[in-house]
């Protein structure tokens, strides 16, 4: 395979990530005021599962070195996410 793919595996692999996590993160801070918050949770994880499968089924066809540049990506997406979001400390009041 050529630097070009692999490299843009790889960027993908980065945005597919940063949807899963951004996703996540976006689903946690809309919990404590959504009216149905179970609903938003399940289908949040399905919407953002069937997303992920849906790439890394297509990038097997692609081969084996694909996907693992693919997953690298997805790895480093996840770094990206928690590296931009704000840090959420839990406010614990001691009565």
């Amino acid at each position: 395979m050529t630097a070009i793919i692999l490299a843009a595996g790889f960027g993908a692999g980065v945005a597919l990530g940063l949807f899963f996590f951004g996703g996540l993160w976006l689903t946690v801070v809309r919990l404590p005021k959504a009216h149905h918050p179970a609903v938003l949770a399940v289908a949040s994880f399905w919407m953002r599962v069937l997303a992920v499968l849906s790439v890394m089924y297509f990038s097997v066809q692609r081969g084996w070195q694909f996907s693992l540049i693919l997953l690298a990506g997805f790895a480093a997406g996840r770094i990206a996410t928690s590296a931009f979001l704000p840090e959420r400390r839990p406010t614990h009041k001691c009565t």
